[in-house]
């Protein structure tokens, strides 16, 4: 890659420390911005696919040459060509408002910023899609097989805690200390979650099962072994993940390891009454708005709130 990209991924690892997985995702919206400004002023090979377009040769006066207009030629192109969805756009006018910023006030390669006009487009809030309580039990009955101890803790934490998959896999043995499990979060944030009845027996069963692996172990710190003995993957619990939600007679393409922390969220805050800062602070969400996805009701909560009105019962006839 260019020299410049290769410091802006350095100063957001060394300066702002940010994750491996998020340095990452820097570097594949950057090479792609790349190469279509590349393609965008005519300096592309010809008849080469586009993904292989080489952007070690793109020089800095590539860069001095983008306009806010380039910048929303470039989101057009993602929007119609890469099938970018508000998201994923959204995220990629993030990368690149960071990038300019390091260019022009830190790295001091460029004059002016050309992004520091760039809005982002309008993301519509969905409500977050969950599993039902017995939708819940469904998933953790429907666990079996030869690990089925590692598999129905690692579910009981993800519908009990709201662990992220990352958080989950990350688990060593001394993150577990008098019935507090401490995870860290986005940002390498640490934080500290209780855990009640459920999760403490699925774990003490699993691991009196575990204590058999862990003696030829290759990673013995790691809470959750893979069948190979080591730091099970976030892919193979996302492919555990799913062949109990189909086992559980549901629909594996509207579920998986992030729906089973909604479930968890949803189902503490509509059964528990848990006040929405707590929450926050379980889920590890840095900002309160995330939280307040969370505050929905459902269907039979807005019927009650309506029926609840002192003029519900009041007949057209009432006042003759």
């Amino acid at each position: 890659m260019p020299s410049y990209l290769m410091d802006f991924l350095n100063y957001l690892g060394t300066i702002q420390g940010k994750s491996i997985n998020t340095m990452l995702v820097y570097f594949y919206d950057l090479r792609l911005f790349l190469r279509f400004l590349m393609v965008h002023f005519g300096l592309a090979p010809k008849n080469v696919d586009f993904d292989k377009i080489e952007i070690r040769h793109a020089g800095i006066e590539i860069l001095q040459r983008v306009t806010l207009s380039d910048l929303y030629a470039y989101m057009s192109f993602v929007s119609s060509n890469r099938d970018n969805a508000s998201h994923a756009r959204a995220r990629k006018v993030a990368s690149i408002r960071s990038f300019f910023n390091y260019l022009t006030s830190k790295a001091r390669l460029l004059s002016s910023n050309p992004a520091a006009e760039l809005e982002s487009p309008k993301i519509l809030k969905k409500l977050p899609r969950y599993l039902s309580v017995e939708e819940s039990r469904q998933l953790l009955f429907s666990i079996d097989g030869e690990h089925r101890e590692r598999d129905y803790a690692i579910m009981t934490l993800f519908l009990n805690c709201g662990l992220r998959l990352s958080e989950l896999v990350g688990i060593n043995m001394a993150n577990i200390r008098n019935e507090t499990l401490t995870v860290i979060g986005k940002g390498g944030k640490e934080r500290a979650i209780p855990l009640n009845t459920a999760c403490m027996e699925a774990l003490q069963t699993y691991l009196d099962n575990r204590s058999r692996q862990a003696v030829s172990a290759r990673d013995r710190d790691a809470l959750f072994l893979s069948e190979r003995k080591k730091r099970i993957s976030k892919e193979n619990v996302q492919h555990i993940v799913k062949k109990f939600i189909r086992n559980a007679g549901l629909d594996p393409h509207r579920y998986s390891t992030h729906k089973l922390r909604h479930t968890a969220a949803t189902l503490m805050y509509k059964y528990g009454h848990v006040d929405i800062r707590a929450l926050q602070a379980l889920l590890g969400h840095e900002s309160i708005a995330t939280t307040e996805i969370y505050t929905h009701l459902d269907r039979q909560q807005l019927k009650d709130a309506v029926e609840s009105n002192p003029l519900a019962k009041l007949r057209p006839d009432a006042g003759k």
